[in-house]
């Protein structure tokens, strides 16, 4: 059976409820790719975002609507970075307290910014190599002290939460998108552009990206029902996960119109383009929309693309790895065109 998608009230109404702490962040053409893709290339700029990720619109909504009784037993969560600073800066703005549980690899740029932003409001716990194992330990730690696990990707007011992202698109260009390039960590995010385009631009192809050492969506729904990775590559720590949501997995299953997985040292070249040429500093994931117009270059020619720009928590000690990854990538396509 499909999964409904979302009602536009209900995300009309999440919209209201946290703009307060959200900037609507521009939706701009941006020349260079326009003319490098012979298309229209859009970004959504979500980087720019207090937070500096669209992380917060899920997170505040969500908190924002529990009840007083479940808000007295504390606030939980595991994530790899921008959910956590979502949850320290809902935490801050509603007065609660929270544990946030984020993986010892965490770039340190991203988990002193979350001590930032709570201050006295919350408590970090690094635990765990990976989203998945911190995510484990939070789920222990609130069952042994009654405290209340807020998910960064499978819970609908999460989901309704990142969907005002699109629905500001809509609203923001009222002309006809051909194609919105989403990336897919956990999905929260796919599903709430699903959610909107769907019902709001049906025509509009939505393409899911993720990382190809981390495909956890790809795989499952070439499967045909939502697996667990072995083992996954997080260096693109905002969009690595083991395992998707149940509730976007049944979106994306549904209604997704593609989904292609990226190499690390594409996103890492693109990442740097960004810096180099458009003054954009974003973290891996945030390059990853951005990166898949390569693949889908002879479809996009005259069509007006957007392209999520997600996140620019990024930690300027990890360059050396990210210029050694472009390199490598870079000698390896310029191999296979010299063939």
């Amino acid at each position: 059976m499909a999964l409904k998608l979302i009602d536009i009230s209900a995300i009309k109404k999440a919209q209201k409820n946290i703009e307060e702490i959200v900037i609507r962040t521009p939706f701009n053409k941006n020349s260079n790719y326009s003319n490098k893709f012979k298309a229209n290339i859009f970004f959504k700029r979500e980087d720019l975002q207090k937070v500096k990720s669209f992380k917060i619109r899920g997170a505040f909504n969500k908190i924002s609507l529990l009840n007083s009784k479940v808000i007295q037993n504390n606030i939980v969560c595991a994530s790899a970075g921008n959910h956590a600073q979502g949850v320290a800066q809902s935490c801050k703005m509603l007065n609660l307290f929270g544990t946030i549980f984020m993986p010892v690899n965490t770039p340190n740029q991203k988990v002193n910014q979350v001590k930032k932003i709570g201050n006295n409001n919350i408590e970090v716990v690094l635990i765990g190599d990976n989203y998945d194992e911190s995510h484990n330990a939070a789920i222990s730690f609130c069952q042994s002290n009654n405290q209340t696990y807020v998910h960064p990707f499978d819970d609908m007011d999460i989901i309704i939460g990142q969907g005002t992202l699109f629905l500001e698109i809509i609203q923001q260009f009222p002309k006809q998108l051909d194609y919105l390039f989403v990336p897919i960590g956990g999905g929260g995010m796919i599903s709430g552009a699903i959610s909107v385009f769907k019902q709001l631009s049906p025509n509009t192809k939505i393409i899911g990206i993720e990382p190809a050492g981390a495909p956890a969506m790809k795989n499952s729904l070439e499967n045909g029902k939502n697996i667990t990775l072995d083992s996954i590559d997080v260096f693109v720590d905002g969009a690595s996960v083991k395992r998707v949501g149940e509730i976007s997995f049944k979106f994306c299953k549904e209604y997704l119109d593609d989904i292609i997985v990226i190499d690390e040292g594409e996103i890492c070249q693109n990442l740097i383009d960004l810096h180099k040429n458009e003054n954009i500093w974003v973290e891996p994931a945030g390059a990853m929309s951005v990166s898949a117009l390569r693949k889908y270059s002879d479809k996009i020619i005259g069509k007006n693309i957007a392209c999520i720009i997600c996140g620019a928590n990024n930690d300027e000690s990890r360059m050396p790895e990210i210029e050694k990854k472009a390199l490598i990538w870079n000698d390896h396509i310029n191999t296979l065109l010299n063939s």
